[in-house]
């Protein structure tokens, strides 16, 4: 017998899963992988990590191998996207090693430090600064905002979901959260690295660029899979 002639109740779960696949499809689809293919990233750029004015050094290349992006070897870069977004979604997996260092760039102009001039969400292993304040450890704004709680899993691979929406920030960290505030309330000035003041959080860009840098001491380099985006306002 066909399924129309079942009964209603297998009728009934019969389209509510077809409906729930249709959704799960079209959100999958509002997501852009932003490394879809292996070796040197396209419509990205490697800058210096104190200044993505800066190229970064003339053999510092970021590359993707069997769908892993790899950070630089030499150290002290960002790998900046040439784009600029608003408002998104982005959500990626990263393992550092044992001296790991690296961070995630928000709304971040082609100029300055991301740390400061737009936002870093850091991805830090204490062994690499075991003086660093919560702010400077894996889920806080750099210098800016510690995190709720500290979720990180050690050379394992982790997982983000950030969310920017105009002013509100939303950061999930292996399924908790770790950062839920208005920009808007955070109007403390920050120390950059020589000393001097920073915007605080609530001035800086709400559009910009996005990109990974890589700190790590040890030979280790920071890796990310899976990473994706959905733009969430339209030009």
């Amino acid at each position: 017998r066909g399924w129309m002639n079942q009964p209603h109740s297998i009728q009934h779960l019969v389209l509510l899963l077809a409906a729930a696949f249709r959704f799960t499809a079209t959100a999958a689809e509002d997501f852009t992988p932003l490394f879809p293919t292996n070796g040197v990233p396209v419509n990205w750029v490697v800058r210096a990590w104190n200044d993505v004015r800066l190229p970064g050094p003339s053999n510092a290349i970021w590359k993707v191998e069997d769908g892993v992006l790899h950070g630089s070897d030499p150290r002290g870069t960002w790998q900046m996207s040439e784009k600029e977004y608003g408002d998104f979604v982005l959500e990626f997996e990263f393992k550092l090693g044992e001296r790991g260092n690296s961070g995630c760039a928000l709304r971040a102009p082609l100029s300055g430090d991301p740390a400061f001039d737009g936002m870093e969400l850091q991805m830090a292993d204490v062994r690499y600064n075991p003086q660093a304040k919560d702010s400077e450890l894996t889920g806080g704004l750099y210098r800016a905002v510690a995190p709720t709680k500290q979720v990180y899993r050690p050379t394992e691979w982790n997982r983000y979901e950030i969310t920017l929406q105009g002013p509100r920030l939303k950061v999930v960290l292996n399924g908790e959260t770790v950062q839920n505030l208005s920009l808007d309330d955070h109007k403390d000035t920050v120390k950059r690295h020589d000393g001097s003041d920073a915007p605080p959080i609530k001035d800086r860009p709400r559009r910009g660029h996005i990109g990974f840098q890589e700190l790590s001491r040890g030979g280790d380099h920071v890796q990310i899979r899976n990473a994706r985006i959905k733009v969430l306002d339209r030009e």
